[in-house]
């Protein structure tokens, strides 16, 4: 069977998803950076990608499409939909390592620090700007490179990933001593 999403093959794709996985990179290093007023890396691997932007723009794109005119419908779900990934990401990362990579405990209207009012209503302004109108000048420029090299850069891209977060999930792992089954308050990742 041949993979096609958004008119792109199996390869293209995967240039796609890194592109707003980088893209998500740059956003979250440039909100932290006026935040600390320092240069953080915010990706959990030392490439330059953050994953769960690249599958929170998967996971819009399809969901929205049939809203995509609809800017107020597409505004109210998207923020919904980053949010609950947000808090789903939160939780997860909680299991699994102990702490989250982020704090909204300082922002007006958080929830335990782990999502905010401020963020939902950013989410949601991302949303239109991705679903609404950037994605389709994304697809047009990522579908304009050769099949021969999407393939070369979506394998090695994709293999360079699995190996830098293989690394860095068993190092995160194995350097936990103790991870609380039911820990009721965050621990945020020190700077």
């Amino acid at each position: 069977m041949y993979f096609r999403f958004l008119g792109l093959d199996f390869s293209h794709y995967i240039l796609w998803f890194f592109v707003y996985s980088f893209l998500g990179w740059c956003m979250e290093c440039i909100v932290i950076r006026k935040q600390l007023g320092y240069w953080e890396n915010r990706g959990f691997v030392k490439a330059p990608f953050c994953m769960i932007y690249g599958l929170g723009c998967t996971l819009a794109i399809m969901m929205f499409q049939p809203i995509s005119k609809n800017l107020i419908a597409l505004y109210i779900w998207g923020a919904i939909a980053a949010t609950a990934l947000e808090f789903i990401t939160a939780k997860i990362m909680m299991k699994l390592f102990g702490e989250i990579w982020w704090d909204y405990s300082h922002l007006k209207y958080n929830y335990k620090g782990i999502i905010c009012l401020e963020s939902t209503l950013g989410w949601g302004c991302l949303s239109i700007f991705i679903v609404g109108f950037f994605n389709d000048v994304l697809v047009r420029m990522v579908s304009t490179i050769p099949n021969r090299i999407a393939v070369v850069f979506a394998t090695v891209l994709f293999w360079e990933y699995v190996i830098d977060f293989g690394y860095h999930f068993y190092k995160a792992l194995t350097g936990k001593e103790h991870i609380a089954e039911d820990e009721e308050e965050p621990t945020y990742k020190e700077n």
